[in-house]
């Protein structure tokens, strides 16, 4: 009985089946480059709307109604009638740093506050390496006594991990609480905290200490374990009143 061998049909390398998978594979890689370029030129697109909505972005009035600015020596001469125009109801001026550090431009940012019509605070940056004597006596020796001012507010970002002499912890916050006694007894009135992460993660103040807290996170105000009076907002709100952004702060109500 004769047997029917059937062979399979060879594909000739280059036959027609060879080309049509050859152009599948480049029309895949060809959509797949546009897809990936499409989520490229998105992310790009998303990323360009939210810097400039964050570099305009202020948090509304009818949650918080009363607004204003920090300024310091590195915001360079500003225009505080522009200020005021933005919405400002009040500013507060770095003033001083450390044991002998001060602002050149805290007088003149001061005047200029109050002439637009602002009411004014003064900052000044705690050093955990110098004793708090030395500091308050610096902060004293910038600030006047005026009972029209707002309380003053002592910003808390180092640690001591870089002092020359060791200082542990408690003296840390031990120093921290005579300097806050004593620009207190200066000025009449009581003490703002404003609480750096690393400061805060070291020294847990927020707690601690019986004070209002002065909170800082872009668009959203982080959790510190209890309410805060006030909070920076935006660290970069595009403005016409300067040479750079103004950092916004807002007062809880």
């Amino acid at each position: 009985m004769a047997r029917t061998v059937t062979r399979a049909r060879q594909r000739k390398p280059g036959g027609k089946n060879a080309h049509k998978g050859w152009v599948g594979r480049w029309f895949s890689a060809r959509m797949l480059w546009r897809w990936a370029g499409a989520l490229a030129l998105i992310a790009m697109v998303g990323g360009a709307w939210s810097w400039w909505t964050m570099r305009h972005w202020m948090p509304p009035r009818t949650t918080y109604g009363v607004q204003g600015v920090e300024i310091g020596q590195g915001d360079g001469d500003i225009d505080w009638t522009a200020v005021k125009a933005i919405g400002a109801d009040f500013a507060y001026v770095d003033a001083s740093a450390s044991a002998f550090a001060r602002d050149p431009n805290v007088v003149h940012n001061l005047d200029g506050a109050r002439a637009a019509g602002l009411q004014v605070g003064a900052v000044h940056r705690y050093d955990p390496c110098q004793p708090a004597d030395k500091q308050a006596a610096n902060f004293v020796t910038v600030v006047p006594r005026d009972a029209k001012m707002l309380p003053p507010a002592v910003a808390l970002d180092d640690v001591a991990d870089n002092c020359p002499v060791k200082v542990s912890d408690a003296a840390v916050v031990s120093e921290l609480m005579t300097f806050i006694n004593q620009i207190e007894t200066h000025t009449g009135k009581p003490a703002i905290l404003k609480i750096g992460s690393a400061f805060e993660a070291r020294y847990h103040v927020a707690r601690g200490l019986d004070r209002n807290l002065w909170v800082e996170g872009d668009r959203f105000a982080p959790d510190v374990g209890r309410p805060w009076a006030i909070w920076t907002a935006n660290h970069a709100l595009a403005n016409n009143a300067g040479d750079a952004p103004l950092r916004w702060v807002v007062v809880q109500q």
